[in-house]
């Protein structure tokens, strides 16, 4: 008799175990897709970091080109007497 007690105890606990885990493992889907969707964004971001930093670059080399062309500038037009 104690045995078929603690069986339907046992047996109760499961499927109220069970009962509670199916909603969870229903959403696991949902945030498979989320994490996806996060790492792809984050490679997104990090492609994007890579190209302004190549541009922020890029500036600063047209910055100095910039210096030496107006430096050139003033030479040219302090030769001229302007």
């Amino acid at each position: 008799m104690v045995k078929w007690i603690v069986l339907g105890v046992v047996l109760f606990a499961l499927v109220v175990l069970a009962l509670a885990v199916r909603p969870v493992v229903s959403r696991l889907s949902g945030l498979r897709r989320s994490a996806l969707a996060l790492q792809r964004r984050a490679a997104e971001a990090e492609s994007l970091r890579t190209a302004a930093e190549q541009l922020q670059a890029r500036a600063e080399s047209l910055q100095e080109r910039i210096v030496v062309a107006q430096e050139r500038m003033t030479l040219i037009k302090a030769k001229r007497g302007d």
